[in-house]
């Protein structure tokens, strides 16, 4: 088997696991092939600015449907809401932390007016205002490491990040504070990893043998709401799915990039019901877009 991914240390290390974890079952080797997208190499552009659809993906996609890969391995919040048609989720691995996390030499409290807190994200932004922390918000890029080491130097006092990348890569003792899921809500998909492949192709259920139930469902209910509206990165929306009590609930907030709350739901239920529950949140959400 080879699998496609991008070639940063965290999609590396995603990889690998699932790689490591795959082998467990086959007994065979897996060969990687990095592929460099188009949103790897655009490092200057804030990322809601720009036509965001396939940014991480489109080249892992044309490369299993052109057969040089068997398999891809993504982080779930880069995928589009829609594949194309050949093409199908296998397996969700167990999921990490979805939870957001401050990287700071300060506590988010002494975090002032006027701080520089570095994001290129819409959602961050517009939380950030919605605690009134009046921060003088950077752009910034570049991979989980350069992210740290520009927040805890001279030119930044602060950034956001995700959890989940961090545990991957053995980083947390950077970790300042961890955020309540509903106080920055994460984005569908978050902590997730997505595994693709053809759907005629021969091996697709020995992958899928990696899948778990919950995990799955949790962010096909989170991306069910964005896909109900038509939208990615360019508005400011968290949402998150949890089992909790043996009840399946989704939670989701729009934003305004202000910090304004336009609507915030929660559907419940049975996790069989996991894309109905997203998809309800989605069609209500609709009017305030």
């Amino acid at each position: 088997m080879i699998v496609g991914t991008r070639g940063s240390q965290l999609a590396l290390a995603q990889t690998k696991q699932v790689c490591s974890d795959l082998s467990k079952i086959t007994g065979q080797n897996i060969d990687v092939e990095i592929i460099k997208t188009k949103g790897d190499k655009i490092t200057t552009s804030q990322l809601y600015n720009m036509d965001s659809k396939g940014l991480f993906t489109k080249e892992l996609d044309i490369a299993l449907l052109e057969e040089e890969v068997d398999f891809t391995v993504h982080s779930f919040k880069d995928l589009p809401t829609e594949l194309d048609e050949d093409l199908e989720i296998v397996a969700v691995p167990k999921r990490e932390s979805p939870h957001e996390v401050l990287i700071s030499e300060k506590s988010w409290d002494e975090l002032g007016p006027e701080s520089r807190l570095g994001t290129s994200s819409l959602r961050r932004e517009a939380f950030c205002n919605l605690h009134e922390k009046e921060f003088e918000l950077k752009p910034i890029r570049g991979n989980i490491e350069t992210r740290i080491q520009k927040a805890l130097g001279d030119e930044l006092d602060a950034t956001i990040m995700a959890e989940a990348g961090l545990k991957r890569l053995n980083l947390t003792k950077y970790i300042k504070t961890v955020f309540p899921l509903d106080y920055i809500t994460p984005p569908a998909g978050q902590g997730a990893l997505a595994i693709i492949t053809r759907k005629d192709y021969e091996n697709k259920g020995t992958i899928a043998k990696l899948n778990d139930y919950i995990s799955m469902q949790e962010v096909l209910a989170e991306k069910k709401v964005l896909e109900e509206l038509g939208v990615g990165c360019q508005w400011p929306i968290g949402s998150i799915a949890r089992m909790k009590d043996k009840e399946f609930n989704v939670y989701s907030i729009l934003l305004t990039k202000e910090g304004e709350i336009l609507k915030e739901h929660t559907e419940k239920g049975s996790i069989k019901d996991a894309l109905e529950l997203g998809g309800r949140i989605g069609r209500l959400f609709e009017d305030y877009i």
